[in-house]
Protein backbone atom coordinates (compact mmCIF):
# COMPACT_ATOMS: atom_id res chain seq x y z
CA UNK A 1 0.00 0.00 0.00
CA UNK A 2 1.45 3.15 -0.72
CA UNK A 3 1.93 5.83 2.29
CA UNK A 4 -0.51 9.17 2.60
CA UNK A 5 2.51 11.00 1.99
CA UNK A 6 2.94 9.73 -1.10
CA UNK A 7 -0.61 9.62 -2.46
CA UNK A 8 -0.53 13.77 -1.45
CA UNK A 9 2.34 14.34 -3.32
CA UNK A 10 0.93 12.34 -6.73
CA UNK A 11 -2.08 14.95 -6.04
CA UNK A 12 0.20 18.00 -5.64
CA UNK A 13 1.50 16.98 -8.95
CA UNK A 14 5.14 15.26 -8.02
CA UNK A 15 6.48 11.93 -8.52
CA UNK A 16 9.22 11.62 -5.18
CA UNK A 17 12.80 10.71 -6.09
CA UNK A 18 13.84 7.06 -5.86
CA UNK A 19 17.33 5.70 -5.36
CA UNK A 20 17.01 2.12 -5.99
CA UNK A 21 15.51 2.97 -9.55
CA UNK A 22 16.53 6.47 -10.65
CA UNK A 23 13.82 8.05 -10.90
CA UNK A 24 13.37 12.13 -10.08
CA UNK A 25 10.82 12.39 -12.85
CA UNK A 26 8.69 15.52 -11.25
CA UNK A 27 4.89 15.48 -12.76
CA UNK A 28 3.63 18.86 -13.94
CA UNK A 29 0.13 18.34 -14.33
CA UNK A 30 -1.43 18.43 -11.00
CA UNK A 31 -4.90 18.36 -12.08
CA UNK A 32 -4.08 15.16 -14.01
CA UNK A 33 -3.14 13.16 -11.16
CA UNK A 34 -5.01 15.09 -8.26
CA UNK A 35 -7.88 13.39 -9.06
CA UNK A 36 -6.14 10.02 -7.74
CA UNK A 37 -5.22 12.13 -4.04
CA UNK A 38 -6.91 10.40 -1.17
CA UNK A 39 -7.27 7.10 -2.81
CA UNK A 40 -4.55 4.10 -1.88
CA UNK A 41 -3.47 2.24 -4.87
CA UNK A 42 -4.26 -1.53 -4.68
CA UNK A 43 -1.42 -4.02 -5.04
CA UNK A 44 -2.67 -5.43 -8.55
CA UNK A 45 -2.65 -2.00 -9.63
CA UNK A 46 0.77 -1.38 -8.71
CA UNK A 47 1.59 -4.51 -11.36
CA UNK A 48 -0.14 -3.27 -14.09
CA UNK A 49 2.00 -2.03 -16.77
CA UNK A 50 2.79 1.78 -16.91
CA UNK A 51 0.19 2.78 -20.11
CA UNK A 52 -2.19 0.80 -18.22
CA UNK A 53 -2.83 2.79 -15.50
CA UNK A 54 -1.59 6.11 -17.32
CA UNK A 55 -5.17 5.24 -19.19
CA UNK A 56 -6.44 5.21 -16.26
CA UNK A 57 -5.94 8.89 -15.51
CA UNK A 58 -5.92 10.27 -19.09
CA UNK A 59 -9.52 11.10 -19.07
CA UNK A 60 -9.40 13.52 -16.62
CA UNK A 61 -7.16 15.24 -18.91
CA UNK A 62 -9.59 15.07 -22.39
CA UNK A 63 -11.48 18.26 -21.78
CA UNK A 64 -8.78 20.26 -21.79
CA UNK A 65 -8.01 18.77 -25.51
CA UNK A 66 -4.97 17.10 -27.12
CA UNK A 67 -2.26 19.23 -25.41
CA UNK A 68 -3.36 18.30 -22.05
CA UNK A 69 -4.44 15.10 -22.70
CA UNK A 70 -0.67 14.37 -24.08
CA UNK A 71 0.80 16.04 -20.63
CA UNK A 72 -1.70 14.48 -18.56
CA UNK A 73 -0.51 10.61 -20.35
CA UNK A 74 2.89 11.90 -19.92
CA UNK A 75 2.51 12.53 -16.30
CA UNK A 76 0.45 9.39 -15.31
CA UNK A 77 2.55 7.42 -16.81
CA UNK A 78 5.79 8.63 -14.76
CA UNK A 79 3.25 8.21 -12.10
CA UNK A 80 2.59 4.65 -12.91
CA UNK A 81 6.17 4.00 -13.45
CA UNK A 82 6.59 4.93 -9.24
CA UNK A 83 3.55 2.88 -8.70
CA UNK A 84 5.10 0.08 -10.33
CA UNK A 85 8.23 -0.25 -8.12
CA UNK A 86 8.24 -2.99 -5.60
CA UNK A 87 6.69 -2.64 -1.90
CA UNK A 88 9.52 -2.77 -0.34
CA UNK A 89 11.70 -0.45 -2.40
CA UNK A 90 8.67 2.35 -1.40
CA UNK A 91 9.28 1.78 2.24
CA UNK A 92 12.80 1.97 2.11
CA UNK A 93 12.92 5.53 1.65
CA UNK A 94 10.48 6.26 4.65
CA UNK A 95 12.14 5.34 8.23
CA UNK A 96 14.55 8.25 8.35
CA UNK A 97 10.98 10.66 6.86
CA UNK A 98 9.10 9.04 9.73
CA UNK A 99 11.33 10.58 12.64
CA UNK A 100 10.68 13.72 11.81
CA UNK A 101 6.72 12.96 12.36
CA UNK A 102 7.98 11.67 16.12
CA UNK A 103 5.98 13.81 18.58
CA UNK A 104 7.55 16.60 20.95
CA UNK A 105 5.58 16.36 23.76
CA UNK A 106 5.79 13.01 25.68
CA UNK A 107 2.12 12.48 26.25
CA UNK A 108 0.99 13.74 22.53
CA UNK A 109 -0.24 10.32 21.58
CA UNK A 110 -2.18 10.17 24.69
CA UNK A 111 -3.86 13.30 24.58
CA UNK A 112 -4.86 12.99 20.61
CA UNK A 113 -6.81 9.68 21.68
CA UNK A 114 -8.32 11.63 24.73
CA UNK A 115 -9.45 14.14 22.44
CA UNK A 116 -10.54 11.58 20.00
CA UNK A 117 -12.59 10.28 22.24
CA UNK A 118 -14.21 13.13 23.77
CA UNK A 119 -15.50 14.14 20.43
CA UNK A 120 -15.36 17.38 21.51
CA UNK A 121 -11.69 18.33 19.70
CA UNK A 122 -10.77 20.94 22.47
CA UNK A 123 -7.00 20.21 22.82
CA UNK A 124 -5.97 22.64 20.60
CA UNK A 125 -2.33 22.38 21.73
CA UNK A 126 -2.25 18.51 20.62
CA UNK A 127 -3.35 18.71 17.15
CA UNK A 128 -1.83 22.11 16.38
CA UNK A 129 1.79 19.76 16.98
CA UNK A 130 0.25 17.32 15.96
CA UNK A 131 -0.29 18.89 12.14
CA UNK A 132 3.18 21.13 11.86
CA UNK A 133 5.32 18.09 12.46
CA UNK A 134 3.16 16.43 10.28
CA UNK A 135 3.52 18.93 7.33
CA UNK A 136 7.02 20.02 8.03
CA UNK A 137 7.16 15.74 7.20
CA UNK A 138 5.74 16.26 4.04
CA UNK A 139 7.35 19.57 2.89
CA UNK A 140 11.05 18.54 3.90
CA UNK A 141 10.54 15.15 1.81
CA UNK A 142 9.23 17.15 -1.28
CA UNK A 143 12.09 19.92 -1.12
CA UNK A 144 14.38 17.24 -0.86
CA UNK A 145 12.84 15.07 -3.68
CA UNK A 146 13.85 18.66 -6.11
CA UNK A 147 16.93 19.08 -4.88
CA UNK A 148 18.06 15.01 -4.39
CA UNK A 149 20.08 16.07 -1.36
CA UNK A 150 18.93 15.07 2.54
CA UNK A 151 18.51 17.38 5.15
CA UNK A 152 19.88 17.47 8.07
CA UNK A 153 17.92 16.53 11.23
CA UNK A 154 18.40 18.01 14.71
CA UNK A 155 15.61 17.33 17.32
CA UNK A 156 16.59 19.48 20.61
CA UNK A 157 14.96 20.57 23.83
CA UNK A 158 14.79 23.39 25.91
CA UNK A 159 16.34 23.22 29.62
CA UNK A 160 13.46 22.38 32.79
CA UNK A 161 10.70 21.06 30.39
CA UNK A 162 10.11 23.95 28.33
CA UNK A 163 9.36 21.83 25.06
CA UNK A 164 11.70 21.84 22.56
CA UNK A 165 11.64 21.02 18.56
CA UNK A 166 12.63 19.51 15.36
CA UNK A 167 15.09 21.65 13.12
CA UNK A 168 15.68 20.50 9.36
CA UNK A 169 18.78 22.07 7.05
CA UNK A 170 19.58 21.10 3.81
CA UNK A 171 22.99 23.89 3.31
CA UNK A 172 24.91 24.08 -0.27
CA UNK A 173 22.01 21.66 -1.98
CA UNK A 174 22.18 21.25 -5.65
CA UNK A 175 19.10 23.21 -5.90
CA UNK A 176 18.58 25.09 -2.69
CA UNK A 177 21.58 26.97 -1.18
CA UNK A 178 19.69 27.26 1.99
CA UNK A 179 16.67 25.53 2.80
CA UNK A 180 14.92 25.45 6.80
CA UNK A 181 12.12 23.86 8.21
CA UNK A 182 11.64 24.64 11.99
CA UNK A 183 8.87 23.29 14.38
CA UNK A 184 8.64 24.42 17.72
CA UNK A 185 6.49 23.19 21.12
CA UNK A 186 7.67 25.21 23.45
CA UNK A 187 6.05 26.84 27.14
CA UNK A 188 7.39 28.86 29.98
CA UNK A 189 7.13 32.07 31.26
CA UNK A 190 6.60 34.94 29.45
CA UNK A 191 9.95 37.49 29.58
CA UNK A 192 8.74 40.77 30.13
CA UNK A 193 9.86 42.98 26.98
CA UNK A 194 7.83 39.81 25.15
CA UNK A 195 4.95 40.72 27.27
CA UNK A 196 5.37 44.60 27.03
CA UNK A 197 5.39 43.53 22.99
CA UNK A 198 2.51 41.74 23.02
CA UNK A 199 0.66 44.30 25.33
CA UNK A 200 0.93 46.86 23.31
CA UNK A 201 -0.84 45.49 20.45
CA UNK A 202 -4.15 45.18 22.91
CA UNK A 203 -3.44 41.47 24.58
CA UNK A 204 -4.98 41.29 27.70
CA UNK A 205 -2.43 38.90 29.31
CA UNK A 206 -2.47 37.29 32.68
CA UNK A 207 -3.71 38.58 35.41
CA UNK A 208 -1.86 42.17 35.72
CA UNK A 209 0.05 41.17 38.66
CA UNK A 210 2.04 38.05 38.44
CA UNK A 211 3.58 35.93 35.91
CA UNK A 212 2.22 35.11 32.17
CA UNK A 213 2.53 31.93 31.03
CA UNK A 214 2.63 31.11 27.32
CA UNK A 215 2.49 27.84 24.81
CA UNK A 216 3.25 28.18 21.15
CA UNK A 217 3.19 25.32 18.61
CA UNK A 218 4.65 26.42 15.14
CA UNK A 219 6.40 25.84 11.79
CA UNK A 220 8.58 28.29 10.36
CA UNK A 221 10.71 27.57 6.72
CA UNK A 222 12.60 29.46 4.43
CA UNK A 223 14.06 27.97 1.60
CA UNK A 224 17.34 30.46 -0.66
CA UNK A 225 17.65 28.83 -4.10
CA UNK A 226 21.43 29.03 -5.35
CA UNK A 227 19.70 30.58 -9.04
CA UNK A 228 18.88 34.21 -9.08
CA UNK A 229 15.71 33.13 -11.20
CA UNK A 230 14.64 31.60 -8.78
CA UNK A 231 12.60 32.97 -5.70
CA UNK A 232 13.32 33.02 -2.13
CA UNK A 233 10.22 31.87 0.01
CA UNK A 234 9.22 32.56 3.47
CA UNK A 235 6.24 30.52 5.39
CA UNK A 236 5.14 30.38 9.12
CA UNK A 237 2.15 28.95 10.78
CA UNK A 238 1.28 29.03 14.55
CA UNK A 239 -1.05 29.06 17.73
CA UNK A 240 0.00 31.27 20.59
CA UNK A 241 -1.71 31.01 24.35
CA UNK A 242 -1.11 32.77 27.20
CA UNK A 243 -2.40 32.08 30.82
CA UNK A 244 -1.25 33.71 34.24
CA UNK A 245 0.14 31.81 37.26
CA UNK A 246 -2.74 29.81 38.02
CA UNK A 247 -3.62 28.47 34.31
CA UNK A 248 -6.47 30.75 34.50
CA UNK A 249 -7.18 33.95 32.01
CA UNK A 250 -6.26 31.81 29.10
CA UNK A 251 -5.53 34.30 25.60
CA UNK A 252 -5.30 32.39 22.51
CA UNK A 253 -4.36 33.20 18.97
CA UNK A 254 -3.49 32.02 15.59
CA UNK A 255 -1.22 33.56 13.34
CA UNK A 256 0.83 32.80 10.00
CA UNK A 257 1.18 33.62 6.23
CA UNK A 258 3.59 32.82 3.20
CA UNK A 259 5.36 35.12 1.08
CA UNK A 260 7.69 35.45 -2.13
CA UNK A 261 10.76 37.07 -2.41
CA UNK A 262 12.30 37.03 -6.20
CA UNK A 263 15.34 38.75 -7.35
CA UNK A 264 13.91 39.17 -10.67
CA UNK A 265 9.81 39.33 -11.41
CA UNK A 266 8.61 36.94 -13.66
CA UNK A 267 4.87 38.03 -13.59
CA UNK A 268 3.73 34.12 -14.55
CA UNK A 269 5.07 32.96 -11.07
CA UNK A 270 3.86 36.01 -9.02
CA UNK A 271 0.22 35.01 -10.59
CA UNK A 272 0.28 31.37 -9.97
CA UNK A 273 1.61 31.65 -6.14
CA UNK A 274 -1.21 34.23 -5.39
CA UNK A 275 -3.69 32.13 -7.02
CA UNK A 276 -2.96 29.35 -5.36
CA UNK A 277 -2.81 30.84 -1.93
CA UNK A 278 -5.61 32.59 -2.75
CA UNK A 279 -7.51 29.01 -3.96
CA UNK A 280 -6.47 28.17 -0.12
CA UNK A 281 -7.82 30.97 1.18
CA UNK A 282 -11.21 31.15 -0.64
CA UNK A 283 -12.29 27.59 0.56
CA UNK A 284 -12.73 29.09 4.00
CA UNK A 285 -13.57 32.52 4.29
CA UNK A 286 -13.55 35.06 0.77
CA UNK A 287 -12.82 37.60 2.64
CA UNK A 288 -9.13 36.06 4.06
CA UNK A 289 -7.57 36.65 0.31
CA UNK A 290 -8.57 39.83 0.34
CA UNK A 291 -7.73 40.83 4.01
CA UNK A 292 -4.51 39.41 4.18
CA UNK A 293 -2.98 40.05 0.88
CA UNK A 294 -2.56 43.85 1.84
CA UNK A 295 -2.06 42.66 5.86
CA UNK A 296 1.51 40.93 4.21
CA UNK A 297 2.16 43.71 1.71
CA UNK A 298 2.10 46.35 5.10
CA UNK A 299 3.65 43.81 7.31
CA UNK A 300 6.84 42.47 4.94
CA UNK A 301 7.87 46.17 4.45
CA UNK A 302 11.20 47.82 4.92
CA UNK A 303 10.36 50.57 6.27
CA UNK A 304 14.02 52.28 5.95
CA UNK A 305 14.40 51.28 2.53
CA UNK A 306 10.43 52.60 1.57
CA UNK A 307 9.94 49.20 -0.18
CA UNK A 308 8.41 45.61 0.26
CA UNK A 309 11.14 42.57 0.88
CA UNK A 310 9.44 40.83 -1.59
CA UNK A 311 6.27 40.37 -3.64
CA UNK A 312 3.71 39.31 -1.14
CA UNK A 313 1.22 36.30 -0.52
CA UNK A 314 -0.67 36.23 2.94
CA UNK A 315 -0.29 37.40 6.26
CA UNK A 316 -2.37 37.44 9.20
CA UNK A 317 -2.15 37.47 13.13
CA UNK A 318 -4.10 37.67 16.28
CA UNK A 319 -6.60 35.64 14.36
CA UNK A 320 -9.34 34.71 17.33
CA UNK A 321 -12.74 36.04 15.76
CA UNK A 322 -13.98 32.09 15.18
CA UNK A 323 -13.86 28.75 16.44
CA UNK A 324 -9.67 27.42 17.08
CA UNK A 325 -11.01 24.61 14.65
CA UNK A 326 -12.11 26.39 11.97
CA UNK A 327 -8.51 28.52 12.13
CA UNK A 328 -6.58 25.67 12.21
CA UNK A 329 -8.23 23.52 9.39
CA UNK A 330 -7.63 27.30 7.34
CA UNK A 331 -3.76 26.60 8.54
CA UNK A 332 -3.61 23.43 7.57
CA UNK A 333 -5.19 24.26 4.06
CA UNK A 334 -2.31 26.49 3.91
CA UNK A 335 0.60 24.20 4.97
CA UNK A 336 -0.77 21.97 1.78
CA UNK A 337 -0.94 24.60 -0.41
CA UNK A 338 2.81 25.45 0.25
CA UNK A 339 4.43 22.34 -2.42
CA UNK A 340 1.83 23.25 -5.09
CA UNK A 341 2.42 26.99 -4.55
CA UNK A 342 6.30 26.63 -5.29
CA UNK A 343 7.80 24.03 -6.50
CA UNK A 344 6.34 24.35 -9.81
CA UNK A 345 8.12 27.49 -10.22
CA UNK A 346 11.13 25.79 -8.80
CA UNK A 347 10.57 23.52 -11.54
CA UNK A 348 10.86 26.31 -14.25
CA UNK A 349 13.54 28.12 -12.64
CA UNK A 350 16.54 26.24 -10.60
CA UNK A 351 18.22 25.74 -14.32
CA UNK A 352 18.27 28.59 -15.59
CA UNK A 353 21.17 30.56 -16.89
CA UNK A 354 22.33 33.03 -15.12
CA UNK A 355 25.39 36.09 -15.17
CA UNK A 356 27.59 36.86 -12.47
CA UNK A 357 25.80 40.14 -12.44
CA UNK A 358 22.48 38.49 -11.92
CA UNK A 359 23.86 36.52 -8.82
CA UNK A 360 25.56 39.86 -7.45
CA UNK A 361 21.76 41.39 -7.50
CA UNK A 362 20.85 38.58 -6.02
CA UNK A 363 23.20 38.61 -2.88
CA UNK A 364 22.09 42.22 -2.70
CA UNK A 365 18.66 41.32 -2.41
CA UNK A 366 19.41 38.92 0.08
CA UNK A 367 20.51 41.85 2.43
CA UNK A 368 17.56 43.39 1.93
CA UNK A 369 15.98 40.20 3.46
CA UNK A 370 18.65 39.89 6.02
CA UNK A 371 17.81 43.48 7.15
CA UNK A 372 13.70 42.64 7.19
CA UNK A 373 14.41 39.88 9.66
CA UNK A 374 17.00 41.34 12.42
CA UNK A 375 15.10 44.89 12.41
CA UNK A 376 11.32 44.15 12.28
CA UNK A 377 10.06 40.51 12.02
CA UNK A 378 8.12 39.78 15.32
CA UNK A 379 9.02 36.15 15.44
CA UNK A 380 12.76 36.72 15.31
CA UNK A 381 12.71 39.34 18.12
CA UNK A 382 10.02 36.85 20.31
CA UNK A 383 12.84 34.25 19.79
CA UNK A 384 15.78 36.48 20.81
CA UNK A 385 13.84 38.12 23.94
CA UNK A 386 12.93 34.55 24.98
CA UNK A 387 15.23 32.86 27.71
CA UNK A 388 17.29 29.62 26.78
CA UNK A 389 15.92 30.55 23.06
CA UNK A 390 17.73 28.35 20.50
CA UNK A 391 19.53 30.93 18.38
CA UNK A 392 20.23 28.65 15.12
CA UNK A 393 16.66 27.75 15.01
CA UNK A 394 16.02 31.50 15.14
CA UNK A 395 18.08 32.79 12.59
CA UNK A 396 17.67 30.09 10.19
CA UNK A 397 16.07 31.95 8.08
CA UNK A 398 19.27 33.98 6.86
CA UNK A 399 20.91 33.38 3.76
CA UNK A 400 24.38 32.21 3.78
CA UNK A 401 25.30 34.94 1.63
CA UNK A 402 24.78 38.29 1.23
CA UNK A 403 25.97 41.87 -0.17
CA UNK A 404 25.41 45.23 0.70
CA UNK A 405 26.84 47.81 -1.55
CA UNK A 406 26.81 51.72 -0.78
CA UNK A 407 24.03 53.71 -3.12
CA UNK A 408 23.19 50.84 -5.61
CA UNK A 409 20.84 51.89 -7.62
CA UNK A 410 19.58 49.74 -10.54
CA UNK A 411 19.85 51.71 -14.11
CA UNK A 412 16.30 52.68 -15.35
CA UNK A 413 14.61 50.04 -17.59
CA UNK A 414 16.74 47.72 -16.70
CA UNK A 415 15.23 44.25 -14.82
CA UNK A 416 16.38 45.25 -11.46
CA UNK A 417 14.67 48.23 -11.65
CA UNK A 418 11.51 46.47 -12.45
CA UNK A 419 11.63 44.30 -9.46
CA UNK A 420 12.19 47.82 -7.20
CA UNK A 421 9.46 49.41 -9.03
CA UNK A 422 6.81 46.73 -7.72
CA UNK A 423 8.43 46.18 -4.40
CA UNK A 424 7.71 50.09 -4.10
CA UNK A 425 4.38 50.09 -5.61
CA UNK A 426 2.69 46.33 -4.33
CA UNK A 427 0.27 45.10 -7.51
CA UNK A 428 -2.51 43.05 -7.35
CA UNK A 429 -1.77 39.02 -8.85
CA UNK A 430 -4.55 37.08 -8.16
Amino acid sequence: MLSRSVIRRLGQGLVPRNSHTGISTLVQSQRCLSRSYGSRATQQQRQRPAFSVARQFAPSAAAGGKAALATGMAAAAAAAAYLALPEQQLEAREPAVKSLAAPISPDLQERLRADAASKKLGDVRARMEKMVLESQREIVEGLSDLDGKKFLVDRWEREAGGGGGVTCVLQEGNVFEKAGVNVSVVQGELPAPAVAQMRARGKQLGDGKGKVLFFAAGLSLVVHPHNPHAPTIHCNYRYFCTTDAEGGNEVWWFGGGVDLTPSYLYPEDATHFHGTMRAACDKHDAQFYQNYKPWCDRYFYNVHRGESRGIGGIFFDDLDDRPPEQILAFQKECLDAFLPSYLPIMRKRMHQKFTPAEREWQQLRRGRYVEFNLVYDRGTKFGLFTPNARIESILMSLPLTARWEYMNVPEAGTREAELVEVLKKPRAWA
